[in-house]
């Protein structure tokens, strides 16, 4: 019995709305006829008797309604599948989901290369890649073959699972084996299209590709095919717009029937074509990557060898596969940065021996007394594992991590001192001169108090009492001119100057040091390895104390900076309050503005912060000169406002940031520059506007502006529109005060380069690792440790392929082996 016919006239009747205009005549006509000559192809008398219980002769197809005439249709379509099914002795599919079958090809298809080409060779050596297209893969940081091999997906789809057509549901990823019944060329939206009927043993569906005419040329009747993709619903019946679609053949599937990979792609690249291209670049050059990691290790951590796991990152065979080989290649990332950062401080430490420190602990103990306060428990402990660190011949490489307010900055004059009372140059190095600026006003407050100004110069003061000899300090910033800046680099070359504060002037080639034993360097992350290599050859061998503000996770700490060892100042000063936090709406905005006139006319101050400073349509955040005109016209013309953006000179941001700290201004509407460092205890309002653009941990920075006083410290954030996850950020930091969770959930919401705002400089790239695996990031950690405890150089034999891998991978990026 053939019910081709039957089923496209059937179905062109479902797409015309049961409007009995699917044939001439009608069809109660067609039907009938169709009866009488189908009739007599059925041999089997129980097949036959089923076959005249339909009356296809009696439908009365014409009187019905239109709900009558879908209930036919459905009930002729059901019964002609079952005495199909009777005809061939095969009962109807069961409804369980079963895995596609694919049948395994005998030979892969080899991608033709050109002679001699090899892992490292232009991806233009493989066949069907043209220089333009090179060009498009180059955007994308592929341009080699061995770049291909890593150009992994960033997800893949799910096609594995087989449904028959009765089982499709409505919004869910399917993949059906089925027959070709018609294909054609149709206008969808005024487009030309595909349109194909398709059908199994459980019934027919509609396939459509939009905009996609020749699809018609590539698919005939009767051909079997895999379809994979998400089923909608149209008038009342479930069609697949446009699905991936392969032709049912004696090899393996690539776009459907299996766990689908879809790769980062760009404009002038193409899923499909870069799909089928990648399927042959693994096939044939997978194999031919070289196995790094020694078996043992493998073996102990049960890991993928590599020509399988990158196969398998690409083209899984299962789910358990699929995450098996991101475990390996994720492991692979994570131990050679364990094993770039412990060379680098083997490097740091072994290649030149620093100058030990005789640490005066009498002096130090006085100095410490003199403070207007006293030290926390934790500001104790980091304090002694520094100057522990200062007494050995190794050169020092420590991270102080510490909150805003926690007491960075006087553990870090203490080391300063120590420096100075062995006769050594301490530099300390911040991100911004503002910040700078900061630091030399900070520093030179806290040697007050226990010395006395012997000179007060611009840009340089001298105090006496605190060691064995006057204690100088100065200032070194881009915007000192002419004279005066040759005079302070004089000064530091003849050893004049003992403490040297400034931002990335003090790397450049015109500032040279008489003695510099110790370097300083505040918010790492801003920086990166190449400044941090580039001043330490300022001097013979410094010690060397990286700060930052920004509460990093252990697990990143260890993992980004695994060559500096760990001191963290986890103890506030008592007294520390709790900031208030409020999410505010668009609606809620002039009760914020009535917030702040009401603790200006109490005697405080606030922030406003802005994302911006021009105004961007692109970025629908309100920009700080903007908002600067708006507030001090509109909203507070009787206050008194200033303005503070990365544009202005340090002259004016001095200006701006003495007259606020002097209680001249009462609002200070400024750019994400106040994010850390500037102290002004008498501002108990943060206002953020559009709160929702900035991360966790940058919002956490924006609170601890306020609350540095006595008095009771409110943070308001303002977002207009925020999306999902940000609604989420919203709601974290108004329940979080601690800043170490806050950056655990960072990571998590944002993943390791946003939350750091800019690229790790220095550290190659993380694509398969995450940095929330803690105990993956344990284990690479663990066996890193103890490969390099045995051979540090990687000289044996057994680890010459590890050796290179870690020389490839680290390449341009380890600035510090060219120290």
């Amino acid at each position: 019995m053939d019910s081709t016919p039957l089923r496209k006239v059937l179905e062109l009747e479902r797409q015309r709305e049961f409007s009995d205009t699917a044939v001439f005549g009608g069809l109660d006509k067609f039907l009938s006829r169709w009866a009488a000559k189908t009739e007599g192809t059925i041999n089997k008398p129980v097949v036959l008797k089923k076959f005249r219980q339909l009356q296809l002769d009696k439908t009365g197809y014409s009187q019905l309604d239109k709900e009558q005439r879908k209930a036919k249709i459905e009930e002729i379509i059901s019964a002609i599948d079952e005495i199909e099914a009777a005809i061939t002795k095969k009962p109807p599919r069961a409804t369980v989901a079963s895995a596609v079958p694919v049948a395994k090809p005998k030979k892969k298809p080899v991608l033709k290369t050109a002679q001699g080409a090899n892992l490292d060779a232009s991806i233009t050596t493989i066949k069907g890649i043209s220089a333009a297209v090179a060009a498009k893969f180059n955007k994308l940081g592929a341009e080699t073959v061995r770049d291909l091999l890593y150009y992994f997906p960033h997800r893949h789809l799910d096609y594995s699972r087989r449904k028959t057509i009765s089982e499709l549901v409505e919004g869910i990823e399917e993949t059906i084996i089925a027959n070709v019944w018609q294909v054609r060329e149709v206008r969808l939206g005024n487009r030309r299209s595909t349109e194909a009927i398709v059908g199994d043993e459980t019934g027919n569906v509609r396939v459509v590709w939009f905009n996609n005419p020749y699809i018609v040329k590539q698919l005939s009747t009767n051909q079997q095919i895999v379809i994979s993709g998400r089923i909608s619903i149209f008038k009342d019946q479930p069609v697949f717009e446009s699905p991936e679609w392969e032709i049912l053949e004696d090899k393996e599937l690539v776009h459907t029937g299996r766990l689908v990979p879809l790769y980062p792609l760009t404009k002038g690249l193409y899923p499909r074509t870069v799909r089928k291209m990648m399927k042959g670049v693994i096939d044939r050059w997978a194999p031919e990557i070289k196995e790094f990691l020694p078996e043992l290790l493998r073996t102990r951590c049960k890991l993928l060898d590599l020509p399988q796991a990158i196969s398998q990152a690409h083209f899984p065979d299962s789910v358990d596969l699929k995450d098996r080989a991101r475990i390996r290649l994720a492991f692979d990332e994570l131990f050679l940065l364990q094993l770039g950062v412990l060379r680098r401080k083997h490097h740091w430490q072994v290649s030149q021996p620093a100058n030990p420190f005789k640490i005066n602990t009498t002096m130090m103990d006085k100095w410490i007394k003199t403070l207007p306060f006293e030290f926390t428990g934790a500001q104790n402990r980091v304090t002694t594992e520094i100057l522990e660190d200062l007494k050995k011949s190794d050169p020092m490489s420590r991270l102080l991590q510490g909150e805003v307010g926690s007491g960075k900055t006087v553990v870090a004059v203490a080391t300063l001192i120590s420096a100075v009372d062995n006769d050594f140059q301490g530099a300390f190095m911040a991100p911004t001169e503002i910040l700078a600026e900061q630091h030399f006003a900070s520093v030179c407050n806290l040697l007050a108090i226990a010395g006395k100004p012997v000179v007060q110069e611009d840009y340089l003061h001298t105090y006496s009492g605190i060691t064995g000899k006057p204690v100088t300090v100065a200032l070194l910033i881009g915007d000192i001119k002419g004279k005066r800046k040759q005079e302070l680099q004089k000064a530091i070359a003849s050893g004049d100057i003992d403490i040297i504060i400034g931002t990335h002037a003090l790397i450049q080639k015109d500032v040279s040091f008489k003695a510099l034993g110790l370097v300083i360097v505040d918010e790492q992350h801003r920086f990166g390895v190449a400044q941090r290599s580039a001043l330490r050859q300022k001097g013979f061998s410094p010690h060397l104390l990286v700060m930052t503000a920004t509460p990093i996770p252990r697990t990143l700490a260890l993992t980004l900076y695994g060559d500096l060892d760990l001191s963290v100042i986890d103890q506030l000063p008592p007294g520390r309050q709790t900031i208030k936090t409020k999410w505010l709406t668009p609606q809620q905005r002039e009760k914020a503005y009535n917030f702040i006139r009401k603790q200006v006319a109490e005697g405080r101050q606030a922030f406003i912060i802005c994302p911006l400073i021009d105004e961007s349509e692109a970025v629908q955040a309100r920009a700080a000169i903007g908002e600067f005109k708006y507030l001090s016209a509109e909203v507070f013309p009787s206050l008194r406002l200033g303005l503070l953006h990365g544009r202005m000179s340090s002259a004016d941001k001095d200006d701006v940031m003495s007259r606020f700290r002097n209680g001249e201004l009462d609002v200070l509407v400024s750019t994400p520059v106040v994010e850390v460092g500037v102290d002004i205890p008498n501002a108990t309002v943060m206002l953020i506007e559009s709160a929702d653009r900035f991360g966790l941990s940058q919002l956490h920075q924006f609170r601890g502006r306020v609350g540095r006083g006595k008095e009771q410290s409110y943070c308001m954030l303002l977002a207009e529109n925020p999306s999902e996850i940000a609604t989420n950020r919203l709601e974290i930091i108004e329940k979080v005060q601690d800043g170490f969770l806050l950056a655990e959930e960072d990571l998590k919401l944002r993943g390791p380069g946003e939350f750091f705002g800019t690229r790790q400089s220095g550290i190659p790239d993380l694509r398969m690792a995450r940095i929330s695996d803690t105990a993956l990031l344990e284990m690479a950690r663990r066996e890193a440790t103890l490969l390099f405890e045995k051979d540090p150089a990687l000289e044996n034999a057994a680890h010459k392929l590890l050796s290179d891998e870690i020389a490839r991978v680290w390449i341009k990026k380890d600035i510090g082996e060219q120290s």
